[in-house]
């Protein structure tokens, strides 16, 4: 196939104008370094905790609207076996910055942490604490791999180019800017890349919806057109994993530092909360057009585009149908704009868990464990390090397709059902636990986790649970809410 050259050149620019604003960010990360009396590495892990108001807030929605965020809820809405009642993430991820705000903003600022290992390591020492969050920091790098490969299989379907190259390029940036600027070239380009991707997908669905081959959303929502409504059901049987599945969202984000990070950077209580709740009202208003695509994608006649017959679905593309409507329903202009939206989305956490992966490492790791008479600059050095090596191997792993299941699978399932029970009974329960308890509970998670099974890495189900549901292929549909009762137990 040709290369699609328009769109090629539409993307360069736009990364040269993220990398030109992470640049300029990275000015002022030097001249707070320079004006710092405490700490200097804290100005690249948490802004000197300084950050305005409008670009905490910028930072901390950019963040969780990422690329995985917009590109999900299309997915969701326009897969036939799920529909809108099954895309979960806009509600969910504003009820996980609401808990946020209400329950460990207080917490993680009172005693001035740099990030959540601190607490971990106070307690219960260096060396459990680092083990305990070995889940975590590789929960930050996988995360990253999975929205590069995400981003990478999408702009090969527009541009016509090897996946490779998109998330090379993409990766390159990301890495650069995070590099120079820390917390603050994060910040300022997330500013940026959120108004773009807001704009940027509102624009397109005036387009999609208007496009000839698409049917009238509000009638494909209840009635079966060419396939079935995008509306989606939720048998009786399918509420416990319905559940299961809106905890892990509404809740698994107390155990990533990427939160924590921007919570930190606020000059106060109050704004930190702030911050959160904006945040919160901002998600569903963001994932609106994602959803809308979805519904589109799911009303309409696929034989009557460019795109024919099968459908995505039936193709199994269901994953990349954000770009495939972009490029069959949308005039180029429009797709330009569209891929360019989705694109921001990424960088937006790409920079973010790679700094958060970055600031463990060398402040909890490097200077607490390796080498503790390291000196400021050594381990502001020494972040800089983990920010490259943490981004050369998700870019690494995002190469790789089959990794970007499990990618998913380990960054968010078993986080949430390994470290969600640590991270509540550090703050809340700090007189009850212990470091045999602690130890104990990870362990334990872990191996009802694996007992459970996860066929999309081909783990066996050795654990029958309550409402188990074999299906015609000889698997296990897991109704049962295994993951929250995981956390229960632990």
């Amino acid at each position: 196939m040709d290369v699609n050259w328009p769109v090629l050149l539409s993307m360069a620019l736009f990364y040269l104008a993220v990398l030109g604003i992470g640049l300029w960010a990275s000015r002022k990360a030097r001249r707070e370094e320079e004006k710092c009396t405490g700490d200097i590495s804290e100005v690249t892990m948490v802004g000197g905790r300084n950050l305005s108001l409008f670009v905490s807030i910028f930072t901390m929605t950019a963040t969780w609207v990422g690329g995985g965020f917009i590109v999900g809820c299309a997915e969701v809405t326009y897969n036939p076996q799920k529909g809108l009642v099954w895309a979960l993430v806009p509600v969910a991820f504003a009820a996980n910055l609401i808990l946020g705000a209400v329950f460990f903003v207080k917490p993680i600022r009172a005693k001035r942490y740099v990030t959540l290992m601190d607490p971990f390591q106070q307690k219960y020492g260096n060396t459990v604490a680092a083990a305990l969050f070995i889940p975590c920091i590789l929960a930050d790098i996988l995360w990253a791999a999975c929205i590069l490969g995400i981003l990478g299989g999408t702009l090969s379907v527009v541009m016509n180019t090897s996946s490779y190259l998109s998330v090379g390029i993409s990766a390159a940036v990301a890495i650069f800017y995070t590099l120079m600027g820390g917390l603050y070239s994060v910040a300022y380009t997330d500013v940026v890349q959120l108004i773009f991707m807001f704009f940027g997908l509102w624009f397109c669905v005036p387009f999609i919806l208007t496009s000839p081959s698409a049917a009238n959303i509000t009638v494909a929502a209840v009635t079966h057109l060419y396939q079935e409504p995008w509306l989606g059901k939720l048998e009786p049987a399918e509420a416990g994993r319905w559940v299961d599945e809106l905890l892990l969202l509404s809740i698994g984000g107390i155990c990533y530092q990427a939160f924590y990070q921007r919570v930190l950077s606020s000059a106060s209580d109050v704004q930190a909360k702030i911050t959160c709740y904006v945040g919160a009202a901002l998600c569903p208003i963001l994932g609106l057009p994602s959803l809308i695509i979805g519904a589109a994608a799911a009303s309409t006649d696929w034989n009557q585009t460019s795109y024919g017959t099968p459908t995505p679905f039936e193709r199994d593309q269901a994953g990349n149908i954000l770009p495939i409507v972009f490029q069959h329903l949308c005039p180029l202009y429009v797709s330009v704009v569209g891929i360019g939206a989705l694109a921001s989305a990424v960088m937006s956490s790409v920079d973010s868990v790679l700094l958060s992966a970055a600031s463990q490492l060398g402040r909890n790791v490097f200077k607490n464990i390796l080498y503790k008479k390291a000196s400021e600059r050594c381990t502001l050095v020494a972040i800089k390090v983990c920010i490259l090596l943490s981004g050369l191997l998700a870019t690494a792993l995002a190469m790789t397709t089959d990794a970007v299941h499990l990618l998913w699978i380990f960054s968010s399932d078993v986080l949430y059902s390994m470290m969600t029970p640590q991270v509540i009974c550090i703050f809340y329960l700090p007189q009850s636990v212990n470091t045999f308890g602690a130890i104990s509970g990870f362990i334990l998670a872990l191996l009802l986790r694996a007992l459970v099974g996860e066929p999309m890495i081909k783990l066996p189900e050795v654990l029958p649970l309550p409402w188990d549901r074999m299906q015609e292929d000889g698997q296990r549909q897991r109704l049962f809410p295994f993951r929250t009762a995981i956390v229960l137990v632990t």
